[in-house]
C-alpha cells in the first residue's frame, strides 16, 4: 500500500465535495465554511480559487460546460469557472439553521443535495433531488447528510447521517430516481464518552461516516471523520480495509488520475482546537495516495 501525500499547502477551513474532471485533468473541491471552491492542476500544482456568496455545500461539473452548485439555500448554475451564478431554485429550509451539504449527480444527470441542521438538536436534514425542473424531497430524518453514493450498476443508492453513525442503502431506480427498500448498510460504534482527539490509537474510536466514493468493483470508500481513517466497505457492508489517514478530520474521498487509481481526500479544521491544529498543521489540506482499484468517474449534470 502506498502512502498519503499532501497536494495542497494552504488548508481549507472545511474541505469537501472533491471530484476529478477527466477532460480537464483537474481536481475540484469546496471549502464550505470558507465560501470558496478550488481547482488544482495535478501537473503544475497550481490552485485556483473562486469565491461564493454563501457556503457551497457541494457541486458537480455539467455536461454542457461549467458547474451546478448547491449554496446555503439555493442551487445555482455557472456556465464556466468564475462565471455568473444563475439561480435554478431555492431550497425551502430555514437558512438561519440549515444549509446544503454533501451531494453529487447520478448517472442520469440529476443533482442530489443533502442538507445539515447546524444546531444538531433535531432530525431536520433532508435529501433532495433537482431534476432540471423541480426540487424533489427524497428522504429525511437526519441531522447531517453525508456519504451520498451510487453503485456502479445504478441499482443501489447510499446515504448517511453522520451523527447517527449510520449509512443506509436503498434500491435505486436509475430511470426515475425512486428509492425503495431502505435498510441499514453499515453502523459504526458511537463516540465514547470523554474521547479526546490525539489519544493513542485514537482511543479506540473509529470515527463517524462523512463523504464517500465508489470503486468499479462496487465497494464504498468512506472518510471516517475524527477516526483518522478511510474504510473500504464491500457491497454487502463488510469492512475490507481501514486505511490510516494523516488527518484526524478527513472528510471525503474521490478517485481520479488517468487510470482513476489515485484516491484524493479532503479534510477540515473548522471548529477544531488550537491543540489539534498545532499537532496536525496540515489539517484542512488535500491529500492523495495510489490505490489498487479504479474508482468510478464523476457523474455530470445534465441540463
Amino acid at each position: 500500500m502506498s502512502t498519503w501525500h499532501p497536494i495542497t499547502s494552504t488548508p481549507s477551513i472545511l474541505g469537501e465535495s472533491p471530484f476529478w474532471h477527466p477532460q480537464e485533468q483537474m481536481l475540484y473541491w469546496a471549502d464550505i465554511a470558507g465560501c470558496k471552491v478550488h481547482r488544482l492542476n495535478a501537473f503544475t500544482g497550481d490552485v485556483e480559487t473562486w469565491g461564493m456568496p454563501s457556503e457551497p455545500g457541494c457541486f458537480a461539473p455539467a455536461k454542457s460546460g461549467g458547474f451546478i452548485i448547491a449554496l446555503r439555500d439555493r442551487i445555482v448554475r455557472a456556465q464556466s469557472w468564475g462565471g455568473e451564478l444563475e439561480q435554478l431554485c431555492v431550497i425551502d429550509h430555514d437558512a438561519s439553521t440549515t444549509r446544503s451539504n454533501d451531494g453529487k449527480c447520478d448517472a442520469a444527470g440529476r443533482f442530489w443535495v443533502g442538507t445539515m441542521f447546524e444546531p444538531r438538536t433535531a432530525n431536520n436534514a433532508q435529501l433532495l433531488c433537482w431534476d432540471g425542473r423541480t426540487l424533489q424531497f427524497k428522504q429525511g430524518n437526519a441531522i447531517v447528510a453525508n456519504a451520498l453514493a451510487f453503485s456502479p450498476d445504478g441499482k443501489t443508492i447510499y446515504w448517511a447521517d453522520t451523527p447517527q453513525h449510520t449509512i443506509w442503502a436503498w434500491n435505486f431506480d436509475a430511470a426515475t430516481g425512486a428509492m425503495t427498500n431502505q435498510r441499514i448498510f453499515k453502523e459504526f460504534a458511537a463516540k465514547p464518552a470523554g474521547w479526546v482527539s490525539g489519544q493513542a490509537q485514537n482511543g479506540g474510536y473509529g470515527g463517524r461516516p462523512d463523504g464517500a466514493a465508489v470503486d468499479v468493483q462496487g465497494n464504498l470508500w468512506v472518510a471516517m471523520f475524527e477516526g483518522k481513517r478511510v474504510v473500504q466497505l464491500s457491497p454487502t457492508g463488510v469492512e475490507l480495509q481501514s486505511i490510516e489517514t494523516p488527518m484526524t478530520t478527513c472528510t471525503m474521498p474521490a478517485f481520479g488520475g488517468d487510470d482513476m487509481q489515485t484516491l484524493y481526500l479532503t479534510s477540515a479544521r473548522h471548529g477544531r482546537s488550537e491543540a489539534e491544529t498545532t499537532r496536525e498543521p496540515q489539517m484542512g489540506c488535500v491529500f492523495s495516495m495510489r490505490v489498487n482499484v479504479a474508482g468510478m468517474p464523476v457523474n455530470f449534470y445534465s441540463d
